[in-house]
């Protein structure tokens, strides 16, 4: 993060609210007790809060600084959100590191938080860093598909009908990619995923709306064409 970009998370009037939530990944029970420690993604050393979570495993509401609201309504504007990091530590769990939680003004950022058991797992850090979102960051663009393309038989069972599926095999690569993984994700989690990371909550709730039928759409596509 420049100096810049901290100068006005710390300068600008506009505040943003984070809560977190940690889930055993054992069981998804909560994790109570848990300790919370909170800073800018560019300065992990520098404490902003100290939360615990409670019997649901969850912290309590905290307001932090966020980018003027106006940033993420217009493109070609400054970062529309700031960057924080937590570092989660439980008695019996794996500590966990989150960089990079995208926060913006106005809205409530929930992070959940999954804590694997010692029983299970190394005790080593795990460390997660969200990259930057899809409407700021730098990325190539999409694969170009054709327009019109072949119905073939899949050797699949075809449903007579379209059926909201309860997971999704999602390919953690490009379709041509053999070696990445595939892994299955519960479907309303995976439209929530891609969501938060192609609109930004600060949206009229309309065009929200309208962004997720998108996504739905095209997911379902996807499931059901094989393409």
């Amino acid at each position: 993060m420049n100096q810049r970009l901290r100068a006005a998370q710390m300068n600008h009037v506009d505040m943003g609210k984070l809560r977190v939530e940690a889930t055993s990944a054992v069981g998804r029970l909560p994790v109570d007790n848990a300790k919370v420690t909170l800073s800018y993604t560019a300065e992990p050393g520098s404490t902003l809060e100290e939360l615990t979570t409670n019997s649901n495993g969850q912290t309590e509401e905290v307001s932090i600084a966020a980018p003027p609201l106006e940033y993420s309504m217009e493109p070609n504007q400054p970062q529309p959100y700031a960057e924080y990091t937590i570092h989660v530590e439980a008695e019996g769990y794996r500590p966990v590191n989150v960089d990079g939680m995208d926060v913006f003004s106005g809205q409530t950022a929930l992070q959940e938080v999954k804590m694997e058991p010692l029983e299970v797992s190394e005790p080593d850090l795990k460390n997660i860093v969200i990259p930057a979102h899809t409407l700021f960051g730098d990325y190539p663009p999409k694969i170009a598909e054709d327009e019109i393309k072949p119905v073939n038989e899949s050797g699949e069972i075809v449903l007579s009908r379209v059926v909201i599926p309860e997971y999704v095999v999602v390919h953690d690569g490009t379709p041509g990619d053999s070696t990445a993984s595939d892994y299955y994700v519960r479907y309303r989690d995976y439209i929530k995923n891609v969501a938060s990371s192609e609109i930004y909550a600060t949206w009229p709730e309309s065009t929200i709306t309208a962004n997720i039928l998108a996504i739905m759409s095209f997911t379902l596509n996807r499931v059901y064409t094989e393409w």
